[in-house]
């Protein structure tokens, strides 16, 4: 694998005469003979003085700090100087109120150093941490290899991160594992794509793409929309029967949420799993901008939803992925229900199934970020709730939420499924009755159903999205907090 030096790849990734370096001249204090003589040769090998280089630019226009490993000083490993100089450039971007992107490439901390180096670890991770407590995005690239003390500080730290195909990404590397073990590290286990598959990263990507995917993250997280200066009108909903809403609702044509973004976002960066190694396909994770309006997505996903796969523990382990997310970047959370129903299944109670829909209720509860839910489709049971508190609840018109599906609230009343037309309309499930109820604050048409007009439908469920998510941006999530809880505690309506 052809390897871009650090200059390489920020040649490749600023708009061309914007770099500025930040670098000072490295300094050592008393090191051994052996020691000098490997920084000399690593000098003069790799034409930078230490394996970090430091500095900004722009990135189609938009100023950014950059922190860039260099693998061919001294196999990009840390000590003291590079640690230092890796930590005075992240409190500089905090200080200038800059997004940094992160570029290690690296087997670990300096040997030549041993713990003193190692311990520097805690000081990059501490500097990350608070750029990100300042509401600063921090975007990592992976390169080949990353490894060590460094995968496990900033190399890990990243609210997206993404790395190159085919990298070597891992905590150990092969060839220690192998000298301690006295075997050979499985194959095809520290790759990008194999922590891909597992929900550790974001996405592989090649570095001749990296630009276009930077500017479009840039394009959601540093979108600032204009409030709005007026209330949308409520179109009048017909009063369409409980359970013909419930059939229509699930209907295979009904658009979920991927024809949901296709049609109505206006710029989408897929996100993965939870970070820690789980990713469920009934949940989908991203960074989305609804016209000029940016926000964290949250939607259950139909289509990833199977008999023989429901959406699991997992799922919602990701969704509260997506709720730090949110209150790291100053951004909206939208969630978007559509589940036929969270997994009744052994593997299901013992991933904690329960606990992770407590937690969720939790979250968002004392999210500290304003909030705002879709109801989409179906709503079944408590892998419904676990998305639906939220500072505004919009549905669409045949959409519902029910503590069981009809069919089960029968088989416990009547002891049969005929009965489900009937519990579903006793129970208040619709939209309609929702709002009623004042959970639910507006419906969206649908004329006269969803699943016949997708397109059409899409785009005037982005236009209310795109006016919630606005005025929610600019609301002070203190005050939202203090009032989210009681809007789903009113007294029952006489």
């Amino acid at each position: 694998m052809h390897r871009l030096s650090a200059h390489d790849l920020i040649d490749l990734v600023l708009d061309e005469g914007s770099w500025s370096g930040w670098d000072t001249a490295p300094t050592y204090g008393d090191i051994s003979d052996s020691y000098e003589a490997d920084l000399a040769g690593a000098r003069e090998k790799s034409g930078v003085d230490e394996s970090v280089i430091t500095g900004e630019g722009t990135a189609r226009g938009r100023r950014i700090a950059v922190v860039a490993g260099e693998f061919s000083f001294l196999a990009g490993s840390i000590g003291q100087a590079a640690a230092t100089r890796l930590v005075a450039a992240v409190e500089r971007a905090t200080a200038e109120g800059l997004p940094l992107v992160a570029a290690p490439v690296s087997g670990g901390t300096r040997m030549q150093e041993g713990t003193p180096a190692f311990v520097h670890m805690i000081r990059i991770s501490a500097a990350i941490a608070a750029h990100k407590s300042a509401g600063l995005p921090y975007l990592v690239y992976l390169r080949n290899p990353t490894t060590g003390g460094v995968m496990a500080s900033w190399g890990s730290l990243g609210h997206v991160t993404v790395a190159e195909p085919g990298a070597l990404v891992g905590f150990l590397g092969p060839r220690v594992f192998e000298a301690l073990y006295g075997k050979p590290f499985p194959e095809d286990v520290q790759t990008s794509e194999n922590l891909y598959a597992h929900g550790i990263i974001d996405g592989v990507v090649g570095s001749d793409e990296l630009a276009s995917i930077l500017d479009r993250t840039l394009d959601i997280l540093l979108a600032r929309p204009q409030a709005p200066t007026s209330e949308l009108p409520q179109p009048e909903i017909p009063d369409v029967d409980t359970w013909d809403a419930v059939v229509r609702s699930r209907r295979p044509e009904r658009p979920g949420v991927r024809r949901l973004l296709r049609y109505a976002a206006s710029e989408v960066i897929p996100l993965n799993g939870t970070g820690q190694g789980e990713a469920d396909p009934g949940l989908m994770i991203a960074l989305a901008k609804f016209g000029s309006a940016p926000c964290v997505f949250l939607g259950q996903d139909r289509r990833g939803q199977t008999s023989d796969r429901p959406m699991g523990p997992g799922a919602l382990r990701e969704a509260r992925r997506g709720m730090r997310l949110a209150v790291e970047l100053g951004l909206p959370l939208l969630t978007v229900i559509d589940t036929p129903g969270a997994a009744l299944s052994p593997e299901a109670e013992e991933g904690g199934l329960a606990g992770e829909i407590a937690r969720s209720l939790a979250d968002l509860v004392t999210l500290e970020a304003p909030s705002l839910c879709l109801m989409l489709g179906q709503g079944n049971g408590g892998g419904a709730l676990a998305l639906l508190p939220a500072d505004r609840v919009i549905a669409a018109q045949h959409a519902w939420l029910s503590p069981l599906p009809p069919e089960g609230a029968s088989a416990i009343v009547h002891r049969d499924t005929e009965h489900a037309p009937e519990m579903a309309r006793a129970q208040k499930v619709r939209a309609l009755d929702l709002m009623a109820a004042g959970v639910v604050d507006r419906i969206v048409p649908e004329l006269p159903d969803a699943a016949d007009e997708a397109e059409a439908f899409c785009h005037r469920l982005g236009a209310v999205l795109e006016h919630e998510l606005s005025w929610l941006f600019h609301a002070d999530p203190a005050d939202l907090v203090q009032t989210r809880a009681l809007r789903f505690a009113t007294p029952p309506p006489r």
